[in-house]
């Protein structure tokens, strides 16, 4: 995985605009060629490690937070979607109960914003249906992450490049769905965990940099009811973590970077667990890197928490320092500051420049794309003075 060795290296955070015949297509020429482009317009605007902009993942509208999610439901056998919203079944080892999304204590606090659709605070428009797993949970999707690493991987050799990453989900977010097969929920837990061990075997195996995305570690907390002691929840989410390594064992570390967030949807988040309680845990997660939100207004100031957090000494830093929170584009002299803080802790070679969050069906195409012009001058901005004799 790429390192800052001689300047501020830059990243994004998986998913990116796509054109709007893309949504919803399936034709793989048509994704193919997209990818080609985005990979290309990502090395145009100064990104050094690549994605495939997560085209692979469907999506059917151009506002849409889910799709990084919602993609795994037609790659795993045992599931059956319902259109009756599955109850919420406590946790076998902690007792903690995870209750839906409406449940959200920010959704409580804020109810006349989420219920005004002019907010721009509710998660999904249209919503999602949810699946329920009633038999083995298998891997279905080896033709998918087939055809999805067999377009980046070209997209990558046309454009010249060695190295890019590809995103796929976590099991503490694959396993937030209805489980009526399972005696529990840390038995379903980890039968998510084995079958999508699979599809991260199969993007590494293609000689990509493997991006876990597993936001329920952090966005869980505003979802348990009712809210639960912090110390309760850290024992919750260690499962989480300990699920999500048994998938990645025997994998190469070194290729793999784990995201973090609290939600991309533009609520106020007032209820989010704060990083303090959850860094540590983070920094005991098989993978090289850390992607996490360092730029959005509720976040930004948390960087001073990896002062005290004992990370390995080869994992990277890869902070959000500019957000897909806001319409505003951030000055670079800003990204430099930001990034200038986090190599003042961990050293400039362990950081790398990127997103708090995918930018593609969060913030308008032109803004996304300006933010990322604006992290590589921040980056170069912050190379000139990391790399000052």
């Amino acid at each position: 995985m790429q390192r800052s060795t001689d300047r501020i290296r830059t990243t994004q955070a998986g998913s990116l605009p796509r054109p709007e015949a893309l949504l919803g297509a399936r034709v793989s020429a048509d994704v193919a060629a997209a990818v080609a482009d985005v990979v290309a317009a990502q090395r145009e605007a100064g990104i050094d490690q690549v994605g495939d902009g997560e085209y692979g993942k469907e999506m059917t509208q151009r506002v849409n937070y889910g799709a990084w999610w919602s993609y795994s439901f037609s790659r795993l056998g045992g599931l059956e979607l319902d259109d009756t919203p599955p109850q919420p079944v406590p946790s076998a080892s902690t007792g903690l109960t995870l209750g839906t999304f409406a449940q959200r204590r920010d959704r409580e606090r804020f109810a006349e914003v989420y219920a005004d659709p002019d907010s721009g605070a509710t998660p999904n428009p249209r919503g999602i249906r949810l699946p329920v797993c009633r038999g083995p949970l298998t891997y279905v999707g080896q033709e998918q992450i087939a055809a999805d690493v067999a377009r980046f991987r070209a997209a990558l050799d046309a454009a010249g490049l060695d190295e890019g990453f590809m995103t796929s989900i976590g099991p503490g977010s694959c396993s937030r769905i209805g489980n009526e097969y399972y005696p529990d929920d840390e038995s379903f837990l980890y039968a998510c965990a084995d079958a999508m061990r699979e599809e991260y075997a199969a993007i590494l195996d293609a000689g990509l940099v493997l991006q876990v995305d597993d936001p329920a570690i952090a966005e869980n907390f505003d979802q348990v009811v009712p809210e639960p002691s912090v110390e309760d929840y850290r024992r919750y989410t260690r499962v989480r973590i300990e699920a999500l390594n048994h998938a990645l064992r025997g994998l190469p570390r070194e290729r793999i970077r784990f995201h973090l967030c609290w939600g991309s949807w533009h609520g106020p988040h007032t209820t989010d667990l704060p990083l303090a309680d959850l860094a540590d845990l983070v920094a005991g997660v098989h993978a090289g890197a850390v992607s996490f939100e360092a730029g959005n207004v509720r976040h930004e100031h948390e960087w001073k928490v990896w002062r005290d957090v004992d990370l390995p000494e080869d994992t990277l830093l890869l902070p959000g320092v500019v957000s897909h929170a806001t319409n505003l584009v951030e000055h670079p002299e800003l990204v430099a500051d930001r990034v200038e803080r986090f190599a003042g802790i961990v050293g400039r070679e362990r950081v790398v420049a990127s997103t708090d969050c995918g930018l593609g069906g969060r913030v308008h195409p032109q803004l996304a794309w300006a933010k990322l012009r604006s992290l590589a001058e921040g980056a170069a901005i912050a190379s000139r003075r990391l790399w000052r004799t």
